[in-house]
């Protein structure tokens, strides 16, 4: 998920792979060279923002290192605090401070609202025809209305929290028969997601496959692949005349990813489909509860002609099971490896635990409201470690202004919430990890996961703030309150604590938290 291979030229090895790729590349520079030449004159009237040097037609390419979250914090502070460079020929904008993030989230949050389709983005979205990477158009706004108000409403979410309780009670239980063992962290996370959203998904449908752990552990290795795939540089990205070509195969193998899950997909709604119309044709009305497969469907077969088709279903449900997934299990492994590192804030959360559910009850939904020391643990993890750094890009829609700078229309827009969330002229000691900063009653209002405080959005923030929030939020501290409150973790014998980092679309752990859990509760029917 690396970035660039190193600071040298990953460039000249992907494009010296065969003789074709080089002779497809020469011909291509001659003609970018021009392109790049007559589009330089046609902007120099533009009053870009600064930033380095760039090579002719390769641009800032060579010189990217793999942690590219710290040198665009690094250049901020040479270049200022809103910079350019050219990948390629595709010109970047990094905003590295909240007074310009403002601008772009709120103050033109309509022009700014859409997404920097790259490759492998449109072709894991079905061509952009979903919730996450879709243009702000008609069905964007559809579906995000869909997802808000009718998927995760409160009544639907609190309608779902038995699935919630029950897989977090399996996973424990699965822990409880480990005992002493080696306990990969990020793994249960994502596979107890991947059951509660299974559940919440298609309840009433079972497909050979879909409700057991073999899916839960394909659906971690897709995912794991869709991620990577994210990661890598991609000329066809970087050089868009490229793109019929496909140089690194980057679009033939997320298209291979897809279409994994896409079959899962269509069995499940053929399947649906099937029962629907015999109940339909028994004259048997269904009165049982629906699940978020048949709220879709329903809306599917409305007159609409706003109505959802088969492509956005799919697509809909690609967004819930990756990032759904994903997102949440790396930050409870980020969440666990900072408790573990820091034992007085692990004494606290287990203090505050046996305060408020007891160590003779196990957790409930009920208590979550209450656990504010967690909270706010949570919330100095996502400080410290954001889950996406550099957030999903954006890009502007027409020609505008940030910061007194021209921002062309169609660049590539990246907000560093990593940097802004570690500068110290808005957090004391902003390297510290210290959950107490969220802690008083003024800043309890002030801190949440909505965007209104840009020193915070780790979510995102404005049109395209994360619309998943709801249920992210209840399962982070629903999972992690169960696993600390049921026992004790430490790192395998001669284990050091290790922090560092492997940067990509997401921000991961560079080396999965191993950790080995004991008993704390003394009443061990508790586990069961």
């Amino acid at each position: 998920m690396v970035l660039v291979n190193n600071l040298g030229s990953w460039w000249w090895q992907v494009s010296s792979n065969n003789e074709f790729t080089m002779a497809v590349i020469t011909i291509s520079v001659v003609i970018i060279a021009i392109l790049w030449y007559t589009l330089s004159l046609s902007s120099s009237s533009q009053t870009l923002p600064p930033g380095p040097r760039s090579l002719p037609i390769v641009g800032y390419l060579p010189f990217l290192n793999p942690e590219l979250h710290k040198q665009f914090t690094n250049l901020a502070h040479t270049y200022g605090p809103i910079f350019k460079i050219y990948l390629g020929s595709k010109l970047h904008i990094v905003i590295n401070t909240p007074e310009l993030a403002k601008v772009v989230v709120r103050d033109q949050d309509e022009v700014f609202s859409n997404r920097d389709q790259t490759v492998a983005a449109s072709t894991i979205s079905y061509e952009a025809q979903d919730l996450v990477i879709s243009k702000n158009n008609s069905n964007w706004r559809n579906l995000r209305k869909i997802f808000v108000h009718e998927v995760l409403s409160n009544k639907n979410l609190e309608a779902c929290g038995c699935f919630r309780r029950d897989e977090v009670r399996k996973t424990i239980n699965n822990i409880f028969s480990k005992i002493g063992t080696k306990i990969n962290i990020s793994e249960i996370s994502f596979l107890t997601e991947a059951n509660v959203i299974t559940n919440m998904i298609w309840e009433n449908t079972y497909v050979k496959g879909t409700h057991d752990s073999d899916f839960g552990a394909e659906l971690q290795m897709v995912s794991a692949k869709i991620i990577e795939i994210f990661g890598q540089p991609n000329l066809s990205d970087f050089f868009p005349s490229l793109a019929w070509f496909d140089l690194q195969g980057i679009k033939r193998e997320m298209l291979r990813q897809r279409n994994k899950l896409d079959k899962i997909f269509t069995r499940i709604i053929e399947d649906r489909s099937k029962s629907n119309s015999k109940k339909s044709q028994d004259g048997v009305g269904d009165n049982a509860k629906k699940d978020f497969l048949q709220m879709l469907l329903d809306l599917k077969d409305q007159k609409d002609p706003k109505s959802l088709n088969l492509t956005n279903i799919k697509a809909l449900l690609m967004n819930i099971m990756i990032a759904g997934t994903e997102t949440t299990a790396t930050l409870i492994e980020w969440t666990m490896a900072e408790i573990m590192k820091n034992q007085t804030v692990m004494k606290r959360i287990q203090e505050e635990l046996e305060e408020i559910v007891g160590v003779n009850n196990i957790v409930e939904e009920s208590h979550i409201p209450k656990l504010r020391y967690l909270d706010a643990t949570i919330k100095e993890t996502l400080r410290l470690h954001p889950v996406i750094p550099l957030l999903l890009p954006r890009s502007p829609s027409r020609d505008c202004t940030v910061g007194g700078y021209t921002i062309p229309k169609d660049c590539t827009v990246f907000l560093n919430v990593w940097s802004i969330q570690r500068d110290p002229r808005y957090w004391d000691n902003p390297l510290d990890f210290k959950p107490e900063r969220f802690l008083t009653y003024e800043e309890a209002n002030k801190w949440d996961y909505t965007g209104k405080n840009l020193n915070f959005f780790p979510f995102g923030s404005g049109r395209r703030i994360c619309p998943g929030i709801p249920l992210a939020e209840k399962m982070q501290m629903f999972i992690l309150a169960s696993l600390l409150h049921s026992f004790d973790w430490s790192l395998p014998h001669g284990e050091e604590h290790d922090l560092s980092e492997r940067f990509g679309i997401t921000l991961k752990k560079r080396k999965p938290l191993i950790a080995i859990p004991s008993i704390r509760l003394s009443d061990e029917s508790l586990y069961n």
